[in-house]
């Protein structure tokens, strides 16, 4: 195994770690939800102002969308970040037990304030890279809001801003480190409004058209056709609007959101038509009107093998990130507060045998992840129009959820920063590789041509979807 200064750019990577450790801890600290990440967003602004890249901010209409872009000529490298939290999972930082800082409040519980810092890492790092070599080429940092269920990639796509782009990097915290099988589900989120009269409930019942009794009875049709659809799809939903707190009423509004998936785009179309017809036949049942609006909507992730090669020979190269005693201390820990079985399945699941180390500090097979449980990622639909690729770096306990108290209190842990460190060098590295490398940048685009030959692309956001800049999140 090389070392971690086997490339010039993982060195400038490693002396600049602390400042963007900081990032990262101060966007925890500053947890916002989809598009309000106006904290995030300006944080990210003021390092790429500091470190002279030239910035686009508002893309797609979104005010915490940016871009930061450095270099002349050669190719364009792309690396996504991201900085949106959860909603619900406020917690104390370096704790082993529940402890929100405040009741209800929000939290970073899928590590994004490490994703965008990292990725902001990379590109500053191949940015100083391409001017100590001389070389041509442009990096990009892309900071996307709202990935969690407000698909600004998707928008960011549809609106023409990956149109130059080579190649696209990214990352995600984890519990393992390596590439895992590229596989996501495409998504579409709806909301579907119904609109009735209202009247007295008990006086007059007979003159009211109830638009909860509509939402109802489309929960019921959607629930009757899980058994009619593909076993890998899925189907869930949120009651937003009740029509109220008065059950003496006949509710004149409602509205519910449902999140369609699928492992394809055709089946996840498909069964989002049959949920329109569903929503139709609802509101014919209790002559009711339906409206419906897109909230979000992502790909499926579209594999590229020369990129994925290339980036976990990165990782091979870096090894694990590093762990000491004090950070597999914290791990057993937070691991304490996790069942045994859950900790068993994750490295079952990563392509490991069960073992009693709470950190992981070993590189996954290529591919060795289990395509079970997956979710779905706006990357996918950026991995449509650019080659694509994404890794994942050990920065908690292992088992840890995601989505979890636990995850949010791992987030400023020095395990994090090491897992943070290494995610940059692997992209840096990867980036370097690329612009070194013609006839491997050459080849990673071949091998998309050739998929993108024989599969046509409908972005899951069209023309008329518009950003939720205001998605209450429920």
């Amino acid at each position: 195994m090389l070392s971690n200064s086997a490339k010039p750019v993982w060195d400038i990577v490693q002396s600049l770690e602390a400042g963007f450790h900081k990032l990262s801890d101060d966007i925890w600290d500053h947890p916002e939800l989809n598009y309000q990440e106006f904290y995030a967003a300006n944080a990210h602004r003021a390092q790429l102002d500091a470190h002279g890249f030239r910035v686009t901010e508002g893309l797609s209409g979104i005010p915490t969308a940016l871009m930061g872009e450095a270099g002349e000529g050669g190719p364009v490298i792309a690396i996504l970040g991201e900085f949106d939290a959860l909603p619900g999972l406020s917690q104390e930082a370096g704790l082993s037990v529940q402890q929100p800082i405040a009741l209800g409040a929000s939290g970073h519980g899928c590590g994004h304030h490490l994703l965008g810092s990292a990725s902001l890492l990379a590109a500053v790092a191949v940015k100083q890279w391409l001017v100590e070599n001389k070389l041509q080429g442009r990096v990009r940092y892309y900071g996307c809001p709202a990935e969690e269920g407000g698909s600004s990639k998707s928008f960011l796509v549809r609106d023409g801003a990956f149109e130059d782009v080579d190649v696209a990097i990214s990352w995600h915290p984890a519990g393992f480190m390596g590439v895992y099988n590229p596989v996501s589900l495409a998504c579409v989120e709806l909301e579907f409004t119904f609109h009735g009269l209202a009247s007295h409930a008990s006086a007059a019942p007979h003159l009211g058209r109830s638009a909860l009794d509509a939402v109802e009875l489309m929960n019921v049709g959607v629930n009757y056709m899980r058994e009619h659809m593909p076993t890998s799809a899925r189907v869930h939903y949120a009651m937003i609007d009740g029509g109220g707190i008065s059950p003496n009423v006949v509710q004149p509004r409602a509205v519910v959101r449902h999140l369609v998936r699928a492992r394809t785009l055709g089946e996840m179309w498909e069964l989002v038509a049959r949920v329109k017809k569903i929503a139709d036949g609802a509101a014919l049942m209790t002559e009711t009107s339906v409206e419906v609006n897109q909230l979000s909507g992502e790909a499926n992730i579209v594999a590229n093998a020369v990129l994925e090669n290339a980036m976990q020979e990165n990782l091979l190269q870096l090894g694990g990130p590093g762990f000491d005693d004090a950070d597999r201390q914290f791990a057993k820990q937070i691991q304490s507060s996790l069942s045994i079985d859950d900790i068993r399945a994750a490295y079952i699941r990563f392509g490991f045998p069960s073992s009693d180390e709470s950190l992981s500090e070993q590189v996954a097979p290529l591919y060795g992840a289990s395509t079970d449980g997956i979710g779905s990622t706006d990357v996918g639909t950026v991995s449509w129009v650019v080659p694509t690729v994404q890794c994942r770096v050990s920065c908690y306990a292992a088992g840890t959820p995601y989505h979890s108290w636990q995850l949010v209190a791992q987030g400023k842990a020095p395990a994090a920063h090491k897992g943070l460190t290494q995610a940059a060098k692997a992209m840096a590295g990867l980036a370097s590789d690329l612009i070194k490398q013609p006839a491997l940048l050459t080849a990673a685009k071949a091998e998309f041509a050739q998929f993108r030959e024989n599969h046509s692309f409908i972005n899951p956001v069209g023309p008329e979807a518009k950003p939720a800049l205001r998605m209450s999140m429920k």
